[in-house]
């Protein structure tokens, strides 16, 4: 980055929204609100992730998560997690634009266990509803090139493939896929599901993804808060090394210093 590049001219939008930071996180599988609430402060998030399945947002009997993680300083992103089929996502994401007036969500259809893959046939039903509907979509989806161009293609605004199945912290396991898919869209590019360290975010967004989204890599670690700290350095790192542009690769040493005119 050079001296007339500042962090605001680096931000990034996804349904004509514009956000500088380039990490979305996840606002489940927290010990409590509080610890959800720090965690995400530290993160520097602007955008967080709601599972509309299993957060209260609408009981005020019970804690609520507006009431910790406020709905005016965050962009809620109302997700389909838990859903398995497409009529479930499109009734889950009707009910939260009804509950809270969210049209930007975050759709997820998921194959059964163990690997809970994205169920891409079911995933292309509900964005075809949705999208009628009127829905901003950011879709999850496999790490499947052609698969997330028709996805961009029917009008989701952002496409998000797995690094690695939800919540298993594997990491990239198939960056050349991941590549691909950066190389041919023309909308927002997340990596989503698998990170498990910082380093694992760093290397997403040295290959060009647009933003991470995680949960589980901050919410499972042993000090979420210092976790989250260590993901949004590691996001921004990630983007300033994309764009400083790496070395060459090369199989054959190369001195640092001249071999010529050495001393003697």
């Amino acid at each position: 980055m050079d001296g007339h590049t500042s962090r605001d001219d680096e931000a990034w939008e996804v349904a004509g929204r514009r956000f500088r930071s380039r990490l979305v996180v996840g606002t489940g599988r927290y010990k409590s609100l509080e610890e959800t609430a720090a965690a995400i402060e530290a993160s520097g998030a602007e955008m967080v992730t709601v599972a509309v399945r299993r957060v209260n947002l609408s009981d005020r009997n019970a804690p609520m998560l507006q009431d910790f993680v406020s709905p005016e300083r965050y962009t809620y992103l109302p997700n389909t997690a838990g859903c398995h089929t497409a009529q479930d996502a499109v009734r889950t994401l009707r009910l939260a634009r009804e509950a809270g007036g969210w049209n930007l969500v975050k759709l997820e259809v998921l194959g059964p266990p163990p690997f809970l893959y994205p169920d891409m046939p079911a995933t292309f039903e509900a964005a075809e509803a949705l999208i009628k509907d009127g829905f901003e979509v950011m879709v999850y989806c496999a790490d499947d090139p052609l698969a997330a161009k028709r996805l961009e293609e029917m009008g989701c605004v952002a496409v998000m493939p797995l690094g690695a199945p939800i919540g298993s912290g594997l990491g990239l396991t198939n960056p050349f896929m991941l590549h691909s898919i950066i190389q041919q869209a023309r909308v927002p590019v997340l990596v989503d599901a698998g990170i498990g360290t910082a380093s694992e975010a760093a290397a997403a967004m040295e290959l060009g993804c647009d933003a991470v989204l995680l949960n589980s890599a901050i919410a499972h670690a042993k000090d979420p808060v210092r976790m989250a700290r260590a993901m949004k350095a590691a996001v921004e790192a990630g983007r300033d090394a994309h764009l400083a542009g790496r070395m060459p690769r090369n199989y054959a040493a190369d001195a640092s210093s001249p071999l010529s005119g050495l001393i003697r």
